[in-house]
């Protein structure tokens, strides 16, 4: 047999390994790419079709290894929500920066969000993005479509092989740059999406509720009341609204970065019904409350907003029940200069994508304290790595088993840190969480067999991350039952003239009016 394929590239050996079957002390073997084994300690487990010798005592001694004592060994993490902001916004993030945030956090792949200048509205725009980033990224890469109101039946013929995703802004803010105001655009884009088999995101929130509320007292000023000014009401209607199309059309909906406990009831009582939607939950809405809004102000200027203890509560609560589908951190970085623009000017966001899973697992650790860890390793695992695997078609990502890709996590459970500006590898250079005592940290993240990030010694790898296109080509049997005895498209197939002039248009609103500086 040929020597690349008995002869391992990479062991990760000592640490206990988060498995679909379980966590146990276990050595994992990487060949090319991909794990070929997982043996136990004593020298059994799984083996790949590669898979040689016995234990880590069976291996060549001149192998290279990667310690792992007293650590957990976790499939590479997925973050299915960042901002890298290529093209256009390259000024407060890129992908070099943006994707060694991610490896410091122990993400390999990351999915990227629309909002950039220009919006990547169109599949060639989505080519295009790709080769921008090619040799640029730690990271492998997905993007999301932007859901263009003005040419809904995109949706209705987009190739899987390029996205399966698409991100629909239902309010506006700093970075938006279509957002679907008009309900009719928006039924369109559902019905539309249903025959394409593509999955909805939504940053579902009301924005007439806001402007409702910015007509008879002003745009915020302060940060004291800046989630009573942007309240619950909006994102609590907006959901009904989607659970409504949802119902109508069997489209595919995840509600991105919830944030309020009605909301949360709202769509688990509506995934019990049988319906389609699941919904995301971001680090930084488990991490801060109101409260720290009015603190910190700008730096946790969120959109949407950052809300209570109780709000915070039910979230928790929904992490444990399992009733989140993924976690994400909405990475949206910007400098230190927007951020202190007065208040109605300064955009909401924050980086993420490095802090998000130990951000959580400080959290969890925190609130359970006495909660096995490895039940807890196992949660982050299913959150960060195999749903969103299994939801974005990410064939060979979130599992660590013999022939998924070599993506794996050295992650320190127990060890407590503090985190400064220094440790930041944004572009942007500050993060929320500065001076947050954290429990646990990554060690060494490895993506493709090859080391990413090395914390001990400061070590960055190769920028050889892939874009995953073609991942998901298939034929549509999803999109045919999405769409069996549901309303039909004829709401797409009116005349353009008609469509156009009741989709959303791109110069009205405060929404788009910093799309260029934000």
């Amino acid at each position: 047999m040929d020597e690349l394929r008995t002869r391992p590239d990479l062991v990760v050996t000592g640490g206990r390994v988060v498995t679909p079957a379980g966590v146990r002390p276990a050595t994992v073997t990487v060949t090319g790419g991909r794990i070929t084994a997982v043996l136990d300690a004593g020298g059994g487990g799984d083996r790949g079709g590669d898979g040689g010798g016995g234990g880590d005592g069976g291996l060549p001694p001149d192998v290279p290894r990667v310690r792992a004592d007293g650590c957990y060994v976790l499939p590479g993490l997925i973050d299915s929500h960042v901002h890298f902001r290529t093209p256009g916004l390259e000024h407060k993030e890129d992908w070099a920066h943006g994707s060694r945030a991610a490896v410091a956090g122990g993400v390999t792949t990351v999915i990227d969000m629309p909002n950039t200048v220009p919006p990547t509205l169109a599949p060639e725009a989505l080519v295009s993005k790709a080769e921008l980033v090619a040799g640029t990224s730690l990271v492998d890469y997905r993007f999301h479509l932007g859901a263009d109101p003005r040419r809904p039946a995109l949706l209705a013929r987009l190739d899987p092989a390029i996205a399966t995703t698409a991100k629909v802004f239902m309010a506006g803010h700093h970075t938006a740059p279509t957002v679907v105001r008009d309900p009719i655009a928006l039924e369109k884009i559902f019905a539309a999406a249903a025959i394409g088999g593509v999955r909805l995101l939504l940053h579902a929130e009301d924005e007439s509720i806001f402007t409702l509320l910015d007509r008879w007292q002003g745009e915020p000023r302060s940060y004291l009341d800046y989630e009573r000014r942007r309240p619950r009401s909006g994102g609590i209607s907006a959901v009904a609204r989607v659970l409504e199309l949802v119902r109508r059309y069997g489209t595919e909906a995840h509600i991105l970065h919830l944030s309020s406990a009605e909301e949360a009831d709202l769509v688990t009582a509506a995934r019990a019904a049988g319906l389609p939607v699941t919904f995301e939950v971001t680090g930084h809405h488990l991490s801060f409350t109101d409260a720290d809004t009015r603190r910190l102000g700008a730096r946790i200027r969120l959109s949407p907003a950052i809300r209570t203890q109780a709000d915070q509560d039910r979230l928790w609560e929904a992490l444990r029940a399992g009733e989140v589908a993924c976690l994400g951190s909405d990475h949206a970085p910007h400098t230190v200069e927007e951020k202190t623009r007065p208040v109605p000017d300064a955009p909401p966001g924050l980086p993420g994508v490095q802090e998000l899973a130990v951000a959580v697992w400080t959290g969890m650790r925190r609130r359970w304290p006495e909660e096995d860890p490895d039940l807890a390793v196992t949660r982050l695992a299913e959150h960060l790595s195999a749903r969103p695997a299994e939801m974005f078609e990410l064939p060979g990502k979130g599992r660590l088993e013999p022939g998924a890709d070599a993506d794996l996590v050295v992650f320190d459970p127990a060890t407590p840190w503090m985190l400064s500006a220094h440790d930041v590898r944004s572009k942007c250079g500050w993060s929320a969480y500065e001076g947050w005592t954290m429990t646990g940290r990554v060690r060494t993240t490895i993506r493709g067999g090859q080391v990413a990030w090395d914390a001990e010694r400061g070590v960055f790898g190769r920028p050889e991350g892939r874009w995953l296109s073609g991942a998901a080509a298939q034929d549509r049997p999803r999109a045919e039952a999405a769409v069996r005895d549901r309303p039909r498209t004829e709401i797409i197939a009116r005349d353009s003239r008609h469509a156009e002039t009741e989709a959303q248009d791109p110069s009205r609103g405060a929404g788009e009016r910093e799309v260029t500086s934000a």
